[in-house]
């Protein structure tokens, strides 16, 4: 017999894979009825806190929009897209704070779909279409994935997080999201992955054993780096040559203060960079005002020349792939420092004496961690093929109900 808490875990798999489809109005539709038809008599104050700091960008940006000549359309879309955090919080919150018994196992349910999905597109690619270069393989297959990193984790510790699993699931399980999440070959999800690892193994907590663990870490990471950076990885060389190169540039690339824009290479290796050095001078151009405020919805940078994004050539952009910059654009320094509170949130968790409640703080301290880099490189909970908010709410969601579970 269908039980209603199968129907919700339906509901929570389809809000997590939405994103991937990358149509903004489809994932807005349906995570906005999923809003309204689990709406809460009440909300945890953790969850209420970070709703209010988006809530706050968003409103900041509202405000300044009001003063400014802005077209119907542009605001419309604007609005839509900064509320994307707050839906994707409150969808996995609502979804898992009385209707889904065991959201981490869901999770994992939820990451098995993606990742068959996206072995399917991998193979159709290279079979199919006869890709051989990374480039060509993530254009047909998908860039990144960082909910199934953090799926990743829970499965290496299904047991510190209390997933009934079998041995057989687990392996089955591990094998298939974690050759998924591999195959990405993003470079945001190795480091994903690693800061989440050492976050729930404790290492990322000061003490005597984390030092010697990171410092371990440090030394061989500015190794490797140093042979990749001998080794002098081609630009268009096979598969692993091209992620050589992008890990080679990666240091470069989000930093670059000067950029020839008359080298495709160049401009090509550090374009988020020119995002940003455009985003600077155009809003301080504006004034102290819109340095402080930003210059609020439906406003858009203009990048001096036609530029080829996703599928087509485009000159004004609403939006950056850094959202540090993208919130500076919308709301000036005052939206920064709020998003910075954001991520200072999850460093905020007090020890209990519920052991799984204590591994849940461990993967929120990673995830603060994780967001300082990921709204530098890819837009953080504001990127639209993403669904990591989703589960940051589910997170949220069951950490409030074992809380009151151990009080009552």
């Amino acid at each position: 017999m269908f039980r209603k808490e199968s129907l919700y875990q339906l509901m929570f798999i389809l809000c997590v894979a939405v994103p991937y489809a990358n149509i903004y109005e489809l994932t807005f539709l349906i995570w906005a009825a999923t809003i309204f038809f689990t709406l809460q008599k009440s909300y945890s104050l953790p969850i209420l806190k970070l709703v209010a700091c988006f809530s706050a960008i968003l409103g900041i940006a509202l405000i300044v929009s009001f003063f400014n000549n802005v077209k119907p359309y542009n605001f419309i879309r604007d609005f839509a897209y900064i509320l994307k955090p707050i839906f994707g919080l409150l969808v996995g919150y609502q979804l898992c704070k009385n209707h889904i018994k065991s959201p981490l196992k869901t999770a994992v349910y939820a990451g098995l779909f993606i990742a068959v999905i996206h072995l399917s597109m991998v193979a159709y690619s290279l079979i199919v279409l006869g890709d051989r270069t990374m480039p060509d393989i993530r254009l047909h297959s998908g860039y990144y994935s960082d909910f199934e990193v953090y799926v990743v984790i829970l499965l290496l510790f299904y047991k510190q997080f209390e997933i009934d699993l079998t041995r057989k699931q687990y392996l089955w399980f591990l094998t298939i999201i974690g050759l998924s999440s591999f195959l990405y070959l993003a470079r945001t999800n190795f480091i994903q992955f690693v800061i989440l690892y050492l976050a729930v193994k404790g290492y990322l907590k000061i003490n005597e054993r984390s030092i010697v663990v990171m410092s371990t870490l440090i030394i061989s990471v500015l190794i490797g780096y140093t042979a990749i950076y001998y080794y002098n990885p081609k630009r268009g060389g096979s598969v692993t040559e091209a992620l050589l190169y992008k890990i080679k540039n990666a240091p470069i690339e989000p930093f670059k203060t000067k950029i020839d824009v008359n080298d495709w290479k160049d401009f090509n290796d550090n374009y988020r960079s020119y995002e940003n050095i455009l985003t600077v001078q155009q809003v301080t151009k504006k004034g102290t005002s819109a340095v402080f405020f930003g210059e609020g919805l439906g406003s858009s940078i203009d990048l001096k020349r036609e530029v080829w994004l996703l599928s087509s050539y485009m000159r004004y952009i609403p939006f950056l792939h850094n959202g540090y910059m993208t919130v500076f654009l919308k709301s000036g320094l005052l939206g920064v420092l709020v998003l910075l509170i954001s991520i200072g949130l999850f460093f905020v968790n007090k020890r209990t004496e519920i052991p799984l409640v204590n591994n849940v703080n461990l993967l929120f301290l990673g995830t603060g961690f994780f967001l300082i880099i990921s709204y530098w490189v890819f837009m953080g909970f504001y990127f639209v093929p993403d669904s990591k908010s989703v589960f940051i709410g589910a997170l949220f969601a069951f950490k409030s109900k074992l809380l009151r579970n151990h009080l009552a």
